[in-house]
């Protein structure tokens, strides 16, 4: 599976916002990138396709990220302040860049962890439901 920071187009307005299901969806993929991303520069200095290579590795091969939502998420994180890149040679030699995680990103990894455990718990719950017993339903 690749990661796709955009997946099938359903277009229609969230009614509170104005924004379509999928912008919602987008910014999901995006900060669910993000999170990935910082975990992976919090373990240590790396380059862009470290980034990408190590995310494949820890996911055991299923989370597989293109170079086309890798490059923009580490610009933007290195916007934020969350990560910092310096230009370096790479172990084939050859030039790179590469990132590291910020005191601000370290501490804004931790705050994505939290909201992250709880909204994968609330998933979790919903998913775990039962059905209510037909017996049971009103006539």
């Amino acid at each position: 599976m690749a990661w796709q920071t955009a997946g099938p187009r359903n277009d229609r307005p969230d009614a509170k916002r104005g924004s379509t299901v999928a912008d919602h969806q987008a910014d999901l993929l995006q900060g669910t990138l993000d999170l990935l991303i910082l975990k992976t520069l919090a373990l240590g200095r790396e380059h862009g396709w470290g980034v990408s290579q190590r995310i494949q590795q820890m996911s055991q091969d299923v989370l597989q990220v293109n170079q086309g939502s890798l490059y923009p998420a580490l610009h933007r994180l290195e916007n934020k302040g969350w990560v910092a890149a310096e230009w370096g040679t790479s172990g084939n030699n050859r030039k790179a860049k590469f990132y590291r995680l910020t005191r601000r990103g370290r501490a804004r990894l931790e705050a994505e962890r939290s909201e992250w455990k709880r909204f994968s718990d609330a998933v979790a719950l919903i998913l775990e439901a039962r059905e209510p017993d037909a017996r049971m339903e009103p006539a």
